[in-house]
């Protein structure tokens, strides 16, 4: 059964009374939608382009079980769709723009930790950086997952 024979059905039952407008307008707008979420099982693994998009940004904590990971796995998920799907190549800049600042960041923090006077700055800075990044890729994800994008704060843009 195509899109139009089931917006033909749901419209039959809403003249019947079986279904509400608002149930009519809701199944509607499921049945129109569906071709722009659903990837018809090519590209994106068969899944849906907000949950490739969301896993996108939940990747970034595969570093914690392999180090490195975390860094390359996002990386290879937007390259591999970047040119067919427009969500996932804004997306992927946005991560690779979020983890190099962090990487500098991290790497700024860590050279002030040599000395004594610096490990006064450089600690806290690195302990509060791993919070930021831990509640900012949650939020990101979240974010994906309802459809929206969010630019991480501190973020440096070098891929725009």
């Amino acid at each position: 059964m195509d899109k139009y024979d089931e917006l033909k059905r749901l419209e039959e039952l809403r003249i019947q009374g079986s279904i509400s407008e608002e149930e009519f307008q809701r199944e509607k707008a499921k049945i129109l939608n569906s071709d722009n979420n659903q990837n018809n099982g090519r590209g994106l693994g068969g899944i849906n382009e907000n949950t490739y998009i969301t896993l996108m940004h939940l990747s970034q904590f595969a570093g914690i079980l392999i180090p490195g990971l975390g860094f390359i796995l996002p990386i290879v998920l937007w390259l591999v769709n970047a040119k067919e799907y427009s969500n996932v190549d804004m997306h992927g800049k946005n991560i690779a723009n979020f983890m190099i600042s962090m990487l500098i960041y991290i790497t700024v923090a860590g050279i002030l930790c040599i000395t004594i006077i610096g490990l006064v700055i450089g600690l806290p800075m690195l302990i509060v950086i791993g919070i930021l990044q831990l509640v900012f890729v949650i939020i990101a994800a979240v974010k994906a997952s309802n459809g929206e994008y969010w630019k991480y704060p501190l973020s440096i843009t070098f891929f725009s």
